[in-house]
């Protein structure tokens, strides 16, 4: 093929030099950016020998690709960033909640604000966080406002507000406020968020105390409060370290062609939040990850001061099915413990690394061998990792630490033992775990819909149940009458395919005579559009409304389609399954997957009727009353509705009141007569 032809050509003429590729599908958009140390190893990569299945995808789409050299393995970084980021390649890792980490922000005004942001701007402000999500963001800051009185108001009003009565604002809009009390309160919260809560919390604690003493018992539950949201927010770490760095600690995990990746928050030296995202992902595994992080920190300027990283071996597949921990070990990981969370535990605040025997040289990776065994017999393995992923052109641990920390200005390690090797082993833990977990729910998932009506299928007789649709009439003493109908597609509901119906024949509360115009309906049109046909109908009643919708089915319309029916207990609960025109029941355990299959679809189609039935009943009550009056019709009516809001209103209206709708005395007082005729409704 040409196209081939022409990738064959630019393979033979790549360089030995670092840089970024960029694949192109048969329209020329590009589906897949990446960054090598070799393009020549890396791109050939691609072409040669055998892939798993996503990449083989990504493969059998690309028909051209380009290249760009960089003088640099972390230029290539960068480059990689920036062009994801503009271009957004379908088969690449794309960090798409990037701005929805939130921060705290003191602002730079002459009367400082303290405010939730996602934006970091170079505006001099101070930023405190990123904070994983929203909610904590928030509640430290509820905290704060209740802590050190800044100004609340986004515009400076012309008076004191109830903040200032509260004790909450030093009231700027009409005192004098020093600078100095500014300061005061910005290094107090800065300190306050930097880990010296616990002093603030014994200051509260002492004047608690003190208020109690002289029997001011409602400022002493204040202070007490106080407290108790101090420990709410600021005390939820799950271990310390004995020194009071900020770091943000990597983990990742593969399996299925999915990646999910942790980070753990350290601030202060306490784990205080994790977050985790989970995405399919479709390059290297490690060259992916990095990506990740690269894009991480490509918007996020408020940087901790340590970043650590795993190495090439600390993450990838999950154990196979029976293998790798014993069960009680797994209970303790599912918390988000590594198995040696003891040992971890008991070496917090002992942590015996030197500054200076972190680093070898400048590539960000830890000098630290693993744990028992010795350092240089590890560095020989680390090395020969290494050596193998640069003759592959994948990237490496080590290369990719040395250009995030040139890039970014801070450490990043990539711990071989000790502490820091546990704390990046545990996020890889809870990475293995977190998509241990989305497999195992898709299982789940998988067990409730899809195998529940395979089995229900199984227990009816049927080869096959795929498709289930089940209908509900509702009415209230014939008033209103109304039916629906909800579809199920293997287990699973498909709302796209509900459909609505007034009923159009049937005088007063007739529940068989409503299914069989529901059903001959239905189904006509089902015949006539060469829609697909269930596998199987439910329908909400006993042998009356089965007997019905089978009379219509197999006497007018030739179709012969299995129903059965859903019979409710006195507590208008689910209790019995029967089958066919004599409606015979059929025996399932009420503990179930078919059960409750069978519950969330008389559930649904029940609440899709109900929702119906209401609102139909409430544009009756409307149009009774109104359209009923000569000169009404339902434009009209909807102007009068817009104008006044409710029929009490145009009730106590006034003739002339209708004069700005165009509605002349006549009319208008028809309609006044008209409405107060009306006994008044409950």
């Amino acid at each position: 093929m040409d196209y081939m032809d022409n990738i064959r050509n630019k393979l033979a003429l790549l360089p030995d030099l670092p840089g970024c590729y960029l694949m192109k599908n048969q329209e020329g958009t590009i589906i897949y950016v990446g960054k090598a140390k070799v393009l020549k190893n890396r791109v050939r990569s691609y072409f040669t020998g055998s892939h798993n299945g996503k990449t083989q995808r990504l493969v059998a789409n690309i028909v051209d690709f380009e290249y760009i050299v960089t003088s640099s393995n972390m230029e290539a970084l960068i480059l990689e960033c920036n062009l994801i980021k503009k271009h957004m390649p379908r088969y690449n890792v794309l960090l798409k909640d990037d701005k929805t980490f939130p921060y705290l922000k003191i602002t730079n005004e002459a009367h400082p604000r303290l405010e939730v942001t996602r934006r970091v701007l170079k505006d001099k402000a101070k930023y405190f966080g990123p904070y994983p999500n929203s909610y904590a963001a928030q509640q430290t800051k509820k905290l704060l406002d209740r802590m050190y009185p800044l100004r609340k108001c986004g515009v400076m009003p012309k008076e004191v507000c109830l903040y200032y009565h509260m004790g909450q604002c030093l009231a700027p809009c009409e005192k004098e406020v020093p600078k100095s009390a500014y300061e005061e309160i910005i290094q107090n919260i800065s300190s306050f968020l930097g880990g010296g809560h616990d002093a603030v919390k014994k200051d509260l604690q002492k004047k608690m105390q003190e208020a109690a003493e002289e029997l001011y018992f409602e400022r002493a539950k204040e202070l007490r409060d106080q407290i108790q949201h101090i420990d709410a927010v600021m005390e939820k770490q799950k271990i310390n370290t004995a020194d009071t760095k900020d770091r943000d600690v990597f983990g990742y995990a593969v399996d299925k062609g999915w990646m999910c990746v942790q980070i753990l928050y350290m601030r202060q030296g306490k784990m205080i939040q994790r977050h985790s995202s989970a995405f399919p992902f479709y390059g290297e595994a490690y060259g992916d990850f990095m990506s990740y992080v690269t894009q991480y920190y490509s918007d996020n300027p408020a940087l901790p001061q340590e970043i650590l990283l795993p190495d090439m071996a600390s993450a990838g597949m999950l154990p196979p099915e029976g293998g790798g921990v014993s069960g009680q070990e797994s209970g303790v990981q599912a918390a988000g413990v590594m198995p040696s969370g003891q040992a971890l535990m008991a070496a917090l605040g002992a942590e015996d690394e030197s500054e200076a025997g972190e680093q070898t040289g400048e590539t960000g990776i830890a000098g630290e061998g693993l744990a028992g065994a010795p350092a240089a017999a590890d560095e020989a393995v680390q090395g020969q990792t290494e050596q193998e992923a640069a003759a592959e052109g994948t990237v490496d641990a080590a290369g990719g630490a040395a250009a995030l920390q040139e890039w970014l200005g801070i450490k990043v390690l990539v711990p071989q033992r000790g502490l820091k090797k546990q704390m990046v082993g545990m996020a890889c833990q809870n990475s293995r775990v977190a998509l241990n977990e989305k497999f195992r729910l898709i299982e789940r998932d998988e067990e409730r819909t899809s195998g529940a009506a395979s089995s229900l299928g199984q227990s009816l007789g049927l080869d096959s149940l795929n498709r289930i649709e089940a209908f509900d009439n509702s009415n209230i003493q014939g008033a209103n009458p109304v039916s629906a109908m909800v579809v199920f597609i293997d287990g699973k509901p498909a709302r796209k395919e509900y459909r609505k119906y007034k009923v159009r024949t049937v005088q007063g509360p007739d529940d068989y005579e409503t299914m069989r115009e529901v059903i001959r309906r239905r189904y006509e049109r089902v015949l006539k559009e060469n829609l697909p046909q269930p596998d199987l109908i439910v329908v909400d009643g006993g042998k009356g409304q089965i007997s019905s919708a089978i009379d219509i089915l197999q006497n007018e319309l030739g179709l012969f389609i299995p129903v059965c029916g859903l019979v409710k207990d006195d507590k208008h609960r689910t209790a019995q399954l029967l089958v066919g025109d004599s409606a015979e029941p059929v025996s399932l355990a009420r503990d179930s997957q078919e059960f409750y299959l069978l519950q969330r679809i008389q559930d649904e189609v029940h609440r899709f009727a109900i929702t119906f039935h209401r609102e139909q009943r409430g544009k009756s009550m409307v149009t009774s009353k109104l359209d009923s009056i000569p000169g009404i019709g339902d434009k009209r009516r909807k102007l009068l509705l817009k104008h006044f809001g409710s029929l009490k209103k145009i009730k106590e209206a006034s003739i002339e009141d209708f004069k700005v709708l165009s509605i002349g005395e006549k009319l208008a007082g028809q309609i006044l007569e008209a409405l107060n005729d009306e006994e008044p409704s409950e």
